[in-house]
């Protein structure tokens, strides 16, 4: 598991190797001039302390530290910098992986956690990849040069300064487990926190409806508690492992004053090499002291990484057969048919649509009606393959859906869903959403085919009023007749209306039906509904009950069977003559 995150990580560095290097590089030179200043001090306090000679060493060192200083921002920049852009192709490429899986993940992962991993994880491998590299490697060099200058200056108190550092390794090894954990922990509750947040911004209304400000402060709190005490938790593992650390870098100093004072009195050093080998073992504390910091920044992109590539590991169940054809939208006529169709939602024991069969001529309109729960949305999600089903099944124009390529297939068809989501933008930018090059003129257009234009005139700036969030700005029958105008925008053959016109009043939603029929240019129309006014002059009617069609035929037809919709229908007339 660890080789295969590490293999991930340099997936996420390949790109920006180039820039690695030379920050690696620079590191080098960093460290290789900041090993050779201490033997600058070292022979200018060994010297006779001659006035010139004196200022000659000060000078090199100066000019010394400060290319080193230079040296070391350049490192800095290109290390950091290659973490900002492992955090720019990451999240560029989860927006894009996202946009290839279908509804049905997103329900069942929630956006709150799904916008947690492509900004809080990715922001901890940016660290991991940027601050965990740079003080990783410089830790390296730091020991990797430095040590063989300590041992060149005096073997003995060498071993006994580093003497401490494999217990540090240890103390590293027994905490990381507990770090993984509860870093993993943190980022759990913090997805929950996050998705709270969202659903309560979203859901305002409803809270304020039914006056839950108290419950969703106690849940709320509830969620932060949980999340404070496993931030607690991982705080006090940390407090504990880096006093530690920094301890036992303390013994490595003390050893070397302890037995270093005596060799200088012993005569086996000079007071140059002892001033240098302090230096040394100074130099090593930093590296020593970030290594926890480093540690903990590893085991938070250690988790991140896992719940990005999460992600990444989603493949799509609906997408492209490797055989799949075109099918050019100026090509289709909107002819379509259904063969046995049924399918059955993952972990349903019971199908939603049972062995359907059906016929569509090109033009046509046709209603889908039937009581809830009977498999019509169902049905209208299966057509444009939002849900996936297997093959043989549905046909448009006579080439099986699961055959043809999903970009030319959902071009064919506008569909129109009960909730009209709507961005947060203007009226016209939401109507042209599938043509945002379309003009003025074919935005109203649309708009007075779905009966929206009077009402978006009088708004405060027209076509530029701005809808809010999810179109919370406007009415229910507003935002769904704005999306009927969104569809009927990119003029596809085939019009699948689910249930978008429940908000719409009967009479109103007649009225554009009508309009539909009349001025469709050809486009089959398929209207899902309880509205049976509206679906009364209907070419043709579907009648489905318990995922099965059980009645095909005109309205007038179906009144003069004794079934399904005749019984609907007088339950409409009975609800229409009370209110």
């Amino acid at each position: 598991m660890a080789q295969s995150r590490l293999r991930t990580l340099l997936s996420y560095i390949r790109p920006h190797r180039k820039k690695m290097f030379m920050g690696i590089g620079a590191l080098l030179v960093v460290n290789l001039l900041s090993a050779y200043i201490p033997l600058l001090i070292r022979d200018s306090v060994d010297d006779s302390f001659e006035t010139n000679r004196f200022w000659l060493y000060v000078v090199g060192i100066v000019i010394l530290a400060s290319i080193m200083w230079g040296i070391r921002m350049l490192s800095r920049v290109w290390i950091f910098g290659v973490g900002r852009e492992v955090e720019y192709d990451l999240k560029q490429r989860i927006f894009e992986h996202l946009l290839r899986l279908e509804p049905s993940y997103f329900s069942v992962n929630t956006s709150g956690d799904l916008i947690n991993r492509a900004t809080s994880d990715v922001d901890n491998i940016r660290r991991l990849v940027g601050f965990s590299v740079l003080s990783l490697v410089n830790t390296v060099f730091a020991y990797g040069i430095t040590l063989p200058f300590m041992l060149s200056v005096d073997v003995r108190l060498t071993l006994l300064a580093i003497a401490p550092y494999p217990f540090i390794l240890v103390a590293v090894q027994l905490f990381s487990k507990n770090l993984r954990d509860q870093q993993q922990q943190v980022q759990e509750n913090l997805s929950d926190l996050s998705q709270l947040i969202q659903e309560d911004m979203s859901g305002m209304s409803l809270i304020k409806i039914y006056s839950q400000e108290e419950n969703e402060r106690e849940v709320f709190g509830e969620k932060n508690q949980n999340l404070l005490r496993a931030n607690l938790k991982l705080a006090r593992t940390r407090n504990l492992l880096f006093p530690i650390i920094e301890a036992l870098a303390a013994v490595s100093l003390l050893l070397l004053l302890g037995f270093g004072s005596r060799g200088i009195g012993a005569g086996i050093i000079s007071n140059g090499d002892f001033v240098a080998l302090i230096i040394y073992a100074q130099r090593l504390v930093f590296p020593i002291a970030l290594l926890g910091f480093t540690i903990t920044a590893y085991q938070r992109g250690e988790v991140s990484v896992d719940r990005v590539e999460a992600i990444f590991q989603t493949e799509p169940n609906i997408q492209d057969s490797p055989d799949a054809i075109s099918l050019p939208v100026e090509e289709v006529k909107g002819h379509l048919e259904a063969k046995n169709l049924t399918y059955t939602y993952p972990g349903s024991q019971e199908p939603a649509l049972a062995g359907i069969n059906f016929s569509i001529e090109p033009g046509k309109l046709v209603a889908v009606v039937g009581s809830i729960g009977a498999g019509k949305s169902t049905l209208a999600h299966v057509i444009p393959r939002l849900l996936d089903v297997e093959e043989g099944q549905v046909f448009l124009d006579g080439n099986d859906i699961t055959k043809l390529k999903l970009a030319d297939l959902r071009r064919a068809i506008a569909y129109v869903p009960q909730d009209s989501f709507l961005f947060s933008t203007t009226v016209g930018n939401n109507i042209a959403y599938g043509d945002p090059f379309a003009d003025s003129l074919l935005i109203e257009s649309t708009a007075k085919e779905s009966q929206i234009h009077p009402e978006i005139v009088n708004f405060p700036q027209s076509y530029n009023t701005i809808v809010g969030e999810r179109g919370i700005t406007l009415s229910g029958g507003q935002r769904q007749r704005t999306s009927l105008a969104r569809a009927l925008l990119i003029d596809a053959p085939v019009l699948i209306l689910d249930d978008a016109l429940s908000s719409v009043d009967n009479r109103t939603a007649t009225d554009i039906l009508s309009n539909l029929s009349a001025g469709v240019k050809g486009k089959t129309v398929i209207f899902i509904t309880h509205q049976l006014s509206a679906a009364s002059k209907a070419d043709q009617l579907l009648v489905m009950d318990q995922g099965k069609i059980v009645q095909t035929g005109t309205h007038e037809e179906l009144l003069q069977q004794n079934g399904l919709y005749q019984s609907l229908w007088q339950q409409h007339q009975l609800e229409t003559a009370i209110n």
